[in-house]
């Protein structure tokens, strides 16, 4: 069955490629069919392919399916089956509707576009006419209870390294799969006209992506002599990623919401503010509100896929709302992800597990009444919308996401999430959760199922909901059992140089507190304390390693979690390396604290088989907080910041 498959693989990479490869590519959808789209999250980490951004472009999935198919034959019939759909130069793509009843809630459905818990129903469909190789257009609609927006319709033209897209196109600038701070599908599709690639450029695997959206009309807007003004406020916004080593990859993402109204929009002030935010964007010195260009965030995210039996990618998402200390290279306002997928265990199931925390401020600003916000949605995390509006506290969320694929067909999926908004807050939260339980199977040629959500939202209202769906899906996309993943001997075995780490020791810390101006800045003694972290990595050259490390020390007697989003090792010697990293890190203090922290140092590797020996000099130079409880100083300045330096000696043990 193995070698059919892998065939049929081969043969669709090869039709695909003559009908969009060489021109312009599709996009999936985004929240409309979470089956298929989990299917292709899973491709993408069976194949080693760490994406950083959504939707993703189709051919990139035709590229995935042959290393895919190699591990999971059943996952690889049914994306397959759905890419088929793409081939057509005139073809219906995608059609869902549903029938939904509620109870208890009004607020807004995570990353659905805008749509309501109450929301009694929604229909979406695609098709596209491709008369061209290097030209297509596509309609669509994303409709539900209280709304309609035309997401899906493009005008797209060009070839695979420069494709333009005019029209109603989603923005998803972020690895997470449930969230994401700068851009997600929380609030509905804008009206945009981007430029990006399809295919990788360079041996380094360079991607961009660089667009412009007008943002709803808002009568909120400050203008620039303090009056308020009507219109609409604009977006631009950039990615650029690389990924110099298979199964690695990093970007850096910026958006900025500007103008609207009679406020200055010209693109010379834009591109000014857009690369010295720290002058030309922050309130300087002494100076107004209104003399800022715009709102501005930005966010540096990594993805990296450990191969082997039990394949997983762990990736991380540091963010911030603005600069801080009016430095171009710091973020202010600071926001951390870290996430976990594993797209196979014990052969029927897969698991997600994804965290986020972000300081205060975020998705509102005073030049912009209705925030950082479309048609009362905010742009990035859902998190954002669990509040009460103009509210910028600062929140914390967990997601797990199961599922299953019994033998006898459909998929069982059960997710939770939950959210809980700082305590400084004016206003009265509860912790917010909710469960859901989803079931879909393959009916002829379409796929019908149904969801029961229950939980209780940030303002203590329970709800429940139950919906029953359809959704168009050809015969061959689902079949009707879920055969047993097929693998081969290579795709078991993990490769040399791939392993899982745990570590412990102790660490040596001195800090440096500068809690206001009107205080005299302290220094406390260097102390030693705990020092733990696991982490993975994969030799990506003969000499040299990467991967991923989170790591957790006492320092001043407070916690302080580093996420190392960039973990280096050069291999000098059988038993001798070097090492390097990047990281942010988290400081349990009387609200969370935030920084970005670097460090280098040495290993001593296999003193007994698997045990190593390592020492590592670390600095994170701000991490800050803002001035929020009552016990932090009252003088002329809103933050505090600190300043740590210290060594840490563990013992690691690799598995």
């Amino acid at each position: 069955m193995l070698g059919g498959i892998a065939a049929a693989s081969t043969a669709l990479l090869l039709v695909a490629s003559c009908a969009f490869a060489r021109g312009v590519s599709p996009y999936l959808p985004l929240f409309v069919d979470p089956e298929l789209e989990r299917d292709v999250e899973r491709v993408l980490t069976l194949a080693g392919e760490p994406s950083l951004a959504r939707p993703i472009p189709a051919v990139a999935v035709v590229a995935a399916l042959p290393a895919a198919c190699r591990v999971d034959a059943a996952l690889c019939v049914r994306v397959r089956a759905h890419l088929e759909r793409y081939v057509p130069r005139l073809a219906l793509t995608n059609a869902t509707f549903d029938v939904a009843w509620a109870d208890g809630s009004d607020r807004a459905l995570p990353n659905r576009h805008g749509r309501r818990i109450d929301s009694s129903w929604e229909l979406s469909a695609r098709a596209h006419w491709r008369p061209l190789d290097h030209l297509q257009l596509s309609a669509g609609v994303l409709a539900y209870e209280g709304d309609a927006t035309p997401t899906g319709t493009l005008i797209s033209a060009g070839w695979s390294k420069l494709q333009l897209d005019v029209g109603w196109r989603d923005y998803w600038l972020s690895p997470f799969t449930d969230s994401a701070f700068l851009l997600s599908s929380e609030a509905a599709t804008m009206p945009s006209i981007s430029l990006s690639n399809s295919e990788a450029l360079t041996r380094l695997g360079f991607r961009y992506l660089v667009f412009g959206a007008r943002m709803s009309h808002s009568d909120e807007i400050v203008d620039d002599d303090g009056t308020l003004t009507s219109g609409h406020p604009q977006l631009f916004g950039v990615q650029l990623s690389v990924e110099p080593f298979p199964g690695w990859s990093i970007g850096v993402s910026r958006v900025m919401q500007y103008g609207g109204g009679s406020r200055s929009s010209s693109f010379s002030d834009l591109l000014h503010a857009f690369f010295d935010p720290a002058r030309e964007d922050n309130v300087p010195p002494g100076g107004g509100v209104s003399e800022q260009f715009g709102n501005q965030i930005a966010s540096i995210s990594t993805r990296f896929v450990f191969p082997g039996p039990v394949p997983f990618s762990a990736y991380v998402e540091y963010a911030g709302e603005d600069t801080l200390s009016r430095e171009n290279y710091l973020l202010g306002n600071a926001a951390l992800s870290f996430g976990i997928d594993l797209p196979q265990i014990f052969e029927r199931f897969d698991f997600t597990y994804e965290v986020s925390e972000w300081q205060n401020a975020w998705y509102v600003h005073p030049l912009y009444g209705d925030g950082f916000a479309n048609k009362g949605r905010v742009l990035g995390h859902w998190g954002g919308d669990q509040r009460r509006a103009g509210d910028g506290v600062g929140a914390q969320t967990h997601m797990w996401r199961l599922a299953w694929r019994p033998r006898a067909g459909g998929v069982l999926e059960l997710r939770y999430r939950t959210i809980e908004n700082e305590s400084y807050s004016s206003e009265d939260y509860e912790r917010g959760h909710d469960f859901t339980l989803r079931y879909a199977r393959p009916w002829r040629d379409l796929s019908v199922g149904g969801e029961l959500t229950a939980g209780r939202d940030v303002d203590g209202d329970d709800f429940t909901r139950m919906l029953a769906f359809v959704r168009y899906a050809p015969s061959s996309a689902a079949p009707a059992s879920n055969a047993t993943p097929t693998r081969t001997a290579a795709a078991q075995k993990r490769p040399r140089g791939a392993e899982l780490f745990m570590a412990a020791g102790a660490n040596l810390s001195r800090v440096r507190i500068d809690l206001d101006r009107t205080l005299p800045t302290t220094e406390t003694s260097w102390a030693p304390a705990l020092h733990l972290a696991i982490g993975a990595r994969r030799a990506v050259t003969e000499r040299q390693d990467l991967g991923i490390r989170v790591e957790l020390d006492e320092v001043d007697e407070d916690w302080l979690l580093g996420v190392r989003f960039v973990d280096y090792r050069l291999r000098v010697g059988r038993h001798f390396a070097l090492t390097a990293f990047l990281g942010a890190a988290r400081w349990a203090l009387e609200t969370p604290a935030y920084g970005v922290y670097v460090g280098a140092g040495a290993e001593w590797s296999d003193i007994l088989p698997s045990w190593n020996v390592g020492l590592d000099a670390r600095y994170a130079p701000n991490i800050s907080r803002d001035d929020l409880v009552p016990s932090d100083p009252a003088g002329g300045r809103s933050s505090s910041y600190r300043e740590v330096v210290g060594l840490a000696f563990y013992v690691s043990r690799g598995f």
